[in-house]
């Protein structure tokens, strides 16, 4: 009875403004995350969060919503020959023991120091995550374009060209999106880091397409793809592992699902318009943004847990306000750059062909 009183207390009320919002935000998390691969979840934690959904249960209901979504993703972008199962299974596996693990150091915290230490870990793992893989990110799709050759084959990394000469005996499997073989050692690290930081956010694309392209060698149009299998094996066991904690609200995941559905469609199809260096001009932008929106509560949950001086109850609304407007700014603006991509995409392939059906017309 009393695991159920605290369950409930997790939860937020349901308004009819709520309701249209959660949905907006999740038909924006899918578009972006159709199109970029990473689950969406790095706008949608902070979304939920900034409307006062604890950081747990945003984190656990996040994950309940996505793997749904991110079978319906990877099954779409395997149309388009974009997937590598083999690869989004092996890196699945190690992903996997990377979120129970995560998930029981995040239950441990909440324990530890109660809500305003939770949201502060997950706000402050934001924060240093995105602004990390926000600018790396940022500044190899500014180089691509700066050199003009926006339309190149990407070049495998020197140290995805060492990962793939090393040669163990016995731990060697071939992967055609890496068109060479490597050993299961380099992937198990990399497939944990994804599981353990997905069990923190409620995303591991951040780690997970980024060492797919940089440490292992694949195109990023693959590992985008590649990245909705590893986030569907993830958020099926971290979902069931929150959820038996109380720690999964429903009504949260299922809003959020119905909006992403609609979305991640037209994401998937913008990949096919646009060029890879826009991929991630378009996750670089949001990444740095939301951490801005995330960065201003921290604060606020620093005060509650008296770490520093208490901010009157004036300074943490206004917090609370600005938090929010930027991320209303970030789901609008990735919307935009994502429609705008594919529309621009759309405009050129028609009048490519209308050039060649000229073309053909003349002979």
């Amino acid at each position: 009875m009393h695991e159920t009183v605290n369950a409930v207390a997790n939860f937020i009320n349901l308004d009819t403004a709520n309701i249209i919002y959660l949905f907006l935000v999740g038909f924006v998390g899918g578009l972006v995350s159709g199109f970029i691969g990473s689950g969406g979840a790095f706008v949608l934690t902070p979304a939920m969060m900034s409307m006062g959904v604890p950081g747990l249960v945003a984190v656990a209901s996040n994950m309940c919503h996505k793997f749904p979504k991110a079978l319906i993703g990877s099954l779409k972008r395997a149309k388009y020959g974009q997937v590598d199962v083999k690869l989004g299974i092996v890196l699945g596996i190690s992903a996997e023991a990377g979120v129970l693990y995560g998930a029981h150091i995040q239950e441990g915290i909440k324990k530890s120091f109660g809500e305003a230490g939770s949201n502060l870990y997950v706000s402050v793992a934001f924060v240093v995550v995105l602004a990390i893989v926000g600018i790396f990110v940022l500044l190899d799709a500014w180089k691509t374009y700066r050199s003009g050759n926006t339309n190149a084959e990407e070049k495998v990394t020197k140290l995805a060209k060492w990962v793939q000469s090393i040669n163990i005996p016995g731990t060697m499997v071939h992967f055609k999106s890496l068109n060479a073989r490597i050993s299961v050692l380099f992937t198990i690290p990399l497939g944990f880091a994804t599981g353990m930081l997905a069990a923190t956010i409620a995303v591991g694309g951040f780690v997970g397409v980024p060492s797919m392209i940089y440490v292992l060698g694949a195109p990023s149009l693959m590992a985008s793809a590649t990245e909705l299998v590893i986030a569907f094996v993830m958020g099926l066991g971290g979902s069931l592992k929150y959820a038996m904690h109380g720690l999964v609200d429903i009504r949260l995941a299922m809003i959020i699902l119905a909006g992403s559905l609609f979305g991640i469609q037209l994401g998937a199809i913008g990949t096919t318009y646009v060029k890879p260096y826009m991929i991630k001009m378009v996750m670089g932008t949001i990444m740095v943004i939301v951490l801005f929106s995330r960065a201003l509560m921290v604060p606020v949950y620093l005060s509650q847990l008296h770490l520093i001086q208490e901010i009157g109850e004036g300074t943490t609304k206004l917090l609370k306000n600005v938090s929010f407007g930027i991320m209303i700014f970030a789901l609008v603006l990735g919307a935009f750059i994502v429609l705008k991509a594919m529309w621009q995409g759309r405009k050129a392939e028609r009048l490519q062909h209308a050039g060649e059906a000229l073309g053909h017309g003349k002979v």
